[in-house]
């Protein structure tokens, strides 16, 4: 299956680098008929990835909410002895990091995202920059000991050499310890043609059926599996060291046969999926096409990283959208990967007063029609693009 080649998603330029050329990089993806697991071949480097990382967790309440409930879920489910160690790798500005300290666990984040994992620091989340794997797990036992809760959240799909940082995982923890960790549902990318959400940052699209048997060739069993909202359908998944002291819960063999029925171990599946998409993008080019045709003016909302992915497969640049509004002041002033749309703070739109918002963050799309009913009040409108084209 094949998307279109595009930049880096998160390769933001500055309007001084906006006559440099962004390389344009493969987004193919290949399913293997053994295991079910669907990944990608192309490999980017991760620092080039991370290192410059601009997004943050903290500047969404949505998400500062998801992470204040997740903590609250592992103490109460798990009952980590409370002092022990929380580590989370890809923790990022170390938002949820930061509920497991005020709940009296000592904290420990790592992320490749230099000045990210300064600030978190900064602010008392010790954070060490860097990339999770066996090596430097071995460096955090020595130093720190053993893990109550490991997490990881929005990364696991981001790592090549999975089998190390499992290892990695599983000499880390306790006997009673936990790996939690969230990552977007490869079932519900399919049923809701999610297909923005796979981009460069992403390798691995999972399903539970391929990591059951991936877990288990190293030593740690899946032990409870829980659908969450996030970027439109992910789930979060525990696992303990095999034989360890938590029961299995049935979510688990219940989400296999879930796949099994929806064929997710079938590449008909994929091709299917491949068609599904087409389709989408057709119908929203239409919509757009007709409305510039009227004299519309149309803007965006939303930066995301999935967003990338969304222009250039659908063909979307600033021939359509004027500029693209962006809560996330580290992007403001910025121009998107590749197609170049500047991004503006939501204080713009009082004054250049778009007809329509198409919201490319569209996981986002309720919280972001209720910030703007003033706009919506005044007629402007908006255009949610997945799982269907639909205004609101």
């Amino acid at each position: 299956m094949q998307l279109a080649p595009t930049p880096p998603a998160n390769a933001f330029v500055y309007e001084a680098e906006l006559g440099v050329d962004q390389e344009l990089f493969p987004l193919d993806l290949y399913f293997c008929e053994d295991c079910a697991h669907l990944q990608r071949l192309d490999l980017l480097d991760p620092w080039v990835l991370f290192e410059h990382y601009v997004y943050v967790s903290g500047t969404s309440p949505v998400f500062v909410k998801h992470f204040e409930d997740y903590a609250a879920f592992v103490m109460d489910s798990y009952k980590p002895n409370p002092g022990g160690l929380v580590l989370e790798f890809g923790s990022n500005d170390g938002t949820l990091l930061d509920f497991f300290q005020k709940s009296g666990m000592r904290v420990l984040g790592v992320d490749p995202a230099r000045s990210i994992s300064e600030d978190a620091t900064a602010r008392g989340i010790e954070t060490i920059c860097g990339l999770f794997g066996k090596e430097l797990g071995e460096d955090i036992l020595a130093t720190r000991g053993k893990a109550e809760v490991i997490c990881a959240n929005n990364v696991f799909a981001h790592i090549d050499d999975l089998a190390g940082v499992v290892d990695g995982i599983r000499n880390l923890l306790t006997p009673s310890g936990v790996f939690v960790f969230e990552v977007s549902y490869l079932g519900d990318v399919v049923r809701n043609i999610l297909f923005d959400t796979i981009y460069h940052e992403g390798l691995d699209y999972h399903s539970v059926k391929p990591l059951v048997r991936f877990f288990a060739a190293h030593g740690l069993e899946f032990i409870d599996v829980l659908p969450v909202p996030t970027h439109g359908g992910s789930i979060r998944c525990v696992a303990q060291l095999a034989g360890g002291p938590h029961a299995v819960q049935p979510s688990v063999a219940a989400s296999i046969a879930d796949e099994e029925a929806m064929c997710l171990d079938r590449a008909e599946t994929f091709r299917s999926f491949a068609r599904n998409i087409d389709a989408l993008g057709a119908e929203l080019r239409r919509l757009l096409n007709g409305l510039k045709a009227d004299g519309k003016r149309i803007a965006g909302y939303g930066a995301p990283a999935k967003a990338t992915t969304f222009l250039y497969h659908f063909r979307i640049g600033p021939d359509l959208i004027d500029f693209i509004v962006e809560d996330n002041p580290l992007k403001q002033g910025m121009y998107t990967p590749g197609k170049h749309i500047p991004l503006v703070p939501p204080s713009v739109l009082a004054d250049a007063k778009p007809d329509y918002i198409l919201i490319l963050a569209w996981n986002f799309a309720d919280a972001i029609i209720e910030k703007h009913a003033s706009y919506r009040q005044a007629g402007g409108r908006f255009i949610i693009p997945i799982p269907a084209v639909r205004e609101v």
